[in-house]
């Protein structure tokens, strides 16, 4: 910082001895003989006691001997002396300051402004002593004023930069930073700072090199070094960050407080152990930061370790008390889901409902549970709600249809036949082709002695399902009974009740569909479906493999096939949707991840792609398309490292050799 000494004041009348020993004094100033010029100040004093150039003299030499409680004592009377003079407390300030009181420097420069108002440098003076002080508002409003009026003056301006940078102004700090590099990048010293503003100001292209010139010329500068490693995450130059990590873990190993980063950055990685790992040591550390319970649980997820992932996504929401992430509530909702812990799964759905109250996915997921728990009124009024939105979606169609046949069971078990007979009058209003809902609709009409309809709701089951001999059995032993001519052929009678047939729902979230056993039916109209692909006829294709889902929704096969149709048809959206509803109904099926990577890679979404590659790997270690997959969706993030590392993993997998030259290809460009 700097200090202004008081050149000189008028000097009054002295005597000739007065003179004589004053230039004596002087002389011995010079000389660096302060005891000496003090003597002969002392001597003069003597002579003339109210002279005020001989105390101001005193004071300064005083001052330079690193006497200041002596030099104040002379400036003290000089200001007695000469009341008037404000520019005496300028040396005042300056001694102040070299002893560190800054407060009574501060004090002493601003007798300085009221006094002397023109003498314009004193802004600096205030502002250094204010920056000392961490007033640094009032710094930069003193510093600005200043260079109002000496704008060349760098070391001014350099301490502005600071006083912003202090007062988490990043964007001024950076301005006045670049503009002392522009001015003199030979003399530019301010790398760290420069570079910690940019990076503050997420501008972390630019900021990278400042912090690179910092770290180069200080190597033990660990705040310019995080600032690079965060700056290289952010990036995605994950090798170049991971290398300024080792440098900082081995310059100061006990730095936990990065762990939480370093984890972020091996998760992003795949490197999933090694970041739960650091997740852990940040959390031995840092037991009440949400986000380290709420990121260890993301890396288990995808580990698919459900436990694990509830256990630090419950503690992550408990740290939440007061702002809960509902995002986090959905996710573990979900997880609940997957796991068939349908209480819990029903407990966070309502939770995230109550922010997202017209989310239609949440709506179904909990119908799905709902349904589940056997709380099938409940469900049915979802899904009645839902395809009031959505008329056409024959996922819910399907299980509201399924969770009407199972209410009517329960009712006709109760003996409760109209409210069975509305229930499977309602299932098949919904255009259900489950033979088995007809069965028991004509079983409530026969209960309800409404022959003629119970007759054709038997000849509906059966034309539905023409291999089911329980079903034409009891049809005969019906007509035989109520003496009505038989259309059909019939077999052996059936005196006793068929057991129940059990409607099974499969309720993993979003999409997921429940299975019956109506296994030829299903593998005719997926055989259509196939036949109307290899002939190009995709609508008609897509129309069989629909109907086939409905009577088996959770065939992931053929949900993938249809996927697959409006992917070829450039239809992204509705091909990942049926992706994801094949990986819904089976989380582990790889060809699902992978073209549902296929997909992201193409609307040039690489995180998402990356995410499902990783996915299939896991699955599946041999899966050679997917290291291929992968590797092209780094070389679109510039990760050439983990590019190359990928082509080389699908050399060893393929066995096609006209990928593979051009594969070779393209190793050679990468490693140019």
């Amino acid at each position: 910082m700097l200090s202004l000494i008081l050149a000189g004041i008028p000097v009054q009348a002295m005597t000739p001895e007065v003179n004589l020993l004053y230039q004596q004094a002087c002389s011995a100033e010079y000389k660096e003989d302060y005891l000496t010029a003090v003597q002969k100040l002392t001597e003069a004093l003597k002579l003339s006691a109210n002279d005020v150039m001989l105390y101001t003299k005193l004071a300064g030499v005083y001052s330079e001997m690193g006497e200041y409680d002596k030099a104040l004592a002379a400036y003290a009377k000089v200001a007695q002396l000469k009341p008037s003079d404000g520019y005496i407390y300028i040396s005042v300030g300056s001694i102040y300051e070299n002893q560190g009181k800054y407060k009574e420097a501060l004090e002493a420069y601003n007798k300085v402004a009221q006094m002397c108002p023109e003498y314009l440098y004193n802004y600096l003076n205030i502002a250094n002593v204010q920056y000392q002080l961490r007033d640094y508002k009032a710094a930069i409003d003193n510093y600005n004023k200043f260079l109002a009026t000496y704008s060349q003056h760098s070391e001014a301006r350099e301490n502005l930069a600071n006083s912003y940078m202090n007062d988490g102004n990043y964007s001024s700090a950076a301005n006045e930073y670049e503009s002392l590099y522009v001015k003199n990048p030979a003399t530019f010293k301010e790398y760290s700072n420069f570079g910690l503003a940019l990076y503050k100001l997420k501008n972390y292209e630019k900021a990278s090199p400042f912090l690179e010139k910092a770290v180069e010329e200080q190597p033990d500068n660990i705040t310019a070094r995080i600032s690079l490693a965060l700056s290289y995450q952010e990036l995605g130059k994950d090798d170049l960050a991971l290398a300024q990590y080792d440098v900082i873990f081995r310059q100061q190993p006990g730095l936990n407080s990065l762990r939480l980063d370093y984890g972020n950055l091996l998760a992003d990685m795949g490197k999933d152990e090694a970041a739960i790992a650091n997740y852990r040591i940040y959390i031995q550390n840092f037991p009440q930061d949400a986000r380290a319970y709420q990121n260890i649980g993301v890396v288990y997820k995808r580990m698919n370790k459900l436990d694990d992932v509830i256990a630090n996504y419950e503690k992550a929401l408990e740290l939440q008390k007061d702002k809960r992430n509902i995002e986090l509530v959905e996710d573990l909702a979900e997880c609940y889901h997957l796991k068939k812990d349908y209480p819990n799964a029903l407990k966070y759905y309502n939770e995230v409902l109550l922010v997202k109250k017209d989310d239609y996915n949440l709506k179904y997921n909990k119908a799905l549970v709902l349904h589940a728990m056997e709380q099938y009124n409940d469900a049915i009024a979802i899904y009645t709600e839902l395809l009031k939105e959505k008329s056409d979606d024959a996922a819910v169609k399907n299980n509201l249809a399924a969770a009407l046949v199972t209410l009517g069971d329960v009712y006709l078990n109760d003996k409760n036949f109209s409210l069975a007979t509305s229930a499977f009058e309602r299932a098949v209003e919904l255009g259900t082709k489950d033979g088995y809902a007809y069965f028991r609709l004509a079983k409530s009409y026969r209960a309800c002695e409404l022959n003629d309809k119970a007759a054709a709701a038997y000849e509906k089951a059966i034309a539905l399902s023409p291999d089911n001999t329980e079903y034409s059995n009891e049809y005969a032993e019906f007509i035989s009974t109520s003496n009505r001519p038989a259309e059909i052929q019939t077999g052996t009678q059936q005196t006793e009740t068929p057991e129940i047939k059990e409607i099974t729902l499969s309720v993993e979230p979003a999409e997921q569909q429940d299975k019956t056993d109506r296994t030829l039916t299903n593998k005719s109209l997926i055989s259509k479906g196939d036949e109307n692909y290899k002939n190009q006829k995709y609508d008609d294709a897509v129309q069989n493999y629909q109907e086939a889902l409905k009577l088996n929704p959770s065939d992931e096969i053929t949900l993938l096939k249809i996927g697959n149709i409006y992917k070829m048809k450039n239809d992204n959206k509705n091909a990942l949707d049926f992706y994801k509803k094949a990986i819904v109904v089976n989380p582990n099926y790889s060809d699902g991840w992978f073209n549902l990577g296929l997909v992201y890679a193409n609307e040039r979404n690489t995180s998402k792609a990356k995410e499902c590659f990783h996915r299939v790997i896991t699955l599946d270690p041999s899966y050679g398309y997917a290291y291929y997959a992968l590797a092209i969706a780094y070389e679109q993030d510039g990760d050439t490292k983990q590019a190359l590392d990928n082509y080389r993993i699908f050399l060893t997998r393929n066995k096609d050799e006209s990928v593979a030259k051009v594969v070779k290809e393209r190793i050679k460009e990468l490693e140019k």
